[in-house]
Order: structure tokens, then C-alpha cells, then sequence
């Protein structure tokens, strides 16, 4: 469900801040139909960082809402945003973020870089309060996390990178399940003397 932005909403983004204002009201809003269920917006910005739409994509329960990527970005591509803010509330005031909240943001985040559409920040949202991944440092942590990040893709940097220590531990854990001499000189880009000599030092 669209939210209907006034001219006056469709500012620039440049922090956490100015996108809650937003939110705040729009919860407020919100609140007077579902005040008891959580409710995930998708924010769509330009290249200058101008606000696109606002997007209602679930609501859930008093304590979870579910969220599939492909609700997520399917509108990113059809309205033309060069990159999203994820927004969503806690009926409970509490802003500390699930598992679940971390989880969903790790998915959505991988799947952005795939797609070319970064996801700039995560909000959790109260009528009175909010807090940010990108302002606590949660959004780098988990822009490291290899959990979702495609196998070919790992490997693909793996061979990129020229970090000798990443390509060796990744062997050593290729001999301990006994995989294919050649195989392993695929994946890693280690020659079969290396990877012969990792073995003799492992005694693998």
C-alpha cells in the first residue's frame, strides 16, 4: 500500500533523522486502524537522495512481521529508486532489535548489492523514539556477514582478493572434507603445490 507523501515529505534523506520525522507521522496515522501490529515500510530514494514513495509491504503481529525480498525490491524496480531505506515498528515501545529484525536485514542487504539497490539504513520505530542500523553500527556488521551472500559470489572475491591467508584456510577446510586436489585449486586459486604443502603442515 502507497502512502500519500505531501510535496512538502518529499525532501532529501540525509540522515536517520529526517526520515523518522516522516515515519512518525505516518505511524501516528497508522496507529489509529493497527496500533497493536507491526507494520514494514519500504522507503525508495533517487540518486540525489530525494524521498520516491513510501510503501506499507506487510504487516504482521504484536511482536513480528514478515517480509519476503521480493516485495521488497519488486518496487524498487518499478518505481525507479536507486536505493531503500527499511522502515518498521515495535508496538511495544521497545526499539532493541530481534533476531529476527537483524536477520531480515542481512537478507535484504545482500540481496541490494546483488541487485545494484543499496539498503542505506534500517529504522525501528516508536510513536515517541526510534533507532537506526547505520547510526549504532549494526548495518556495517552485518554488510560483512557472509550468511546469505551466494557461494559463487564468495568465491569469486576469495579469488580476487590475492588474500593469500583467506585462499589457505579455505583449502584447509576443502582437505578435512577430503575434497578433489583439483577442485580445490579451482575454488581458490592455490596451486597444487601449495595445497599439497598446506596438507603435509596440517598433516591432512
Amino acid at each position: 500500500m502507497s502512502i500519500e507523501l505531501s510535496n512538502e515529505e518529499k525532501i532529501k534523506i540525509i540522515n536517520s533523522h529526517d526520515l523518522y520525522g516522516i515515519m512518525q507521522r505516518i505511524l501516528l496515522r497508522e496507529n489509529k486502524i493497527d496500533q497493536d501490529r507491526e507494520h514494514f515500510w519500504v522507503v525508495g530514494l533517487a540518486n540525489n537522495s530525494r524521498l520516491l514513495f513510501i510503501e506499507l509491504v506487510a504487516k504482521g503481529t504484536q511482536t513480528s512481521v514478515g517480509v519476503k525480498p521480493m516485495e521488497v525490491f519488486s518496487l524498487a524496480v518499478q518505481k525507479r529508486a536507486t536505493r531503500i531505506m527499511l522502515v518498521h515498528n515495535h508496538p511495544s515501545g521497545e526499539i532493541k532489535p530481534s533476531y529476527g529484525d537483524k536477520d531480515i536485514t542481512n537478507q535484504l542487504i545482500q540481496v541490494g548489492i546483488i541487485l545494484g539497490i543499496p539498503v542505506l539504513d534500517h529504522l525501528i520505530i516508536t510513536t515517541t523514539t526510534y533507532l537506526s542500523f547505520l547510526d549504532v553500527g549494526l548495518l556495517e556488521q552485518l554488510e560483512k556477514s557472509t550468511e546469505y551472500v551466494p557461494k559463487y559470489k564468495q568465491i569469486q572475491e576469495l579469488k580476487n582478493s590475492g588474500a593469500q591467508g583467506a585462499k589457505e584456510e579455505m583449502a584447509i577446510r576443502c582437505l578435512k572434507d577430503q575434497m578433489d586436489i583439483e577442485y580445490i585449486v579451482q575454488l581458490t586459486g592455490l596451486s597444487e603445490t601449495e595445497i599439497n604443502d598446506l596438507a603435509k603442515e596440517k598433516g591432512l
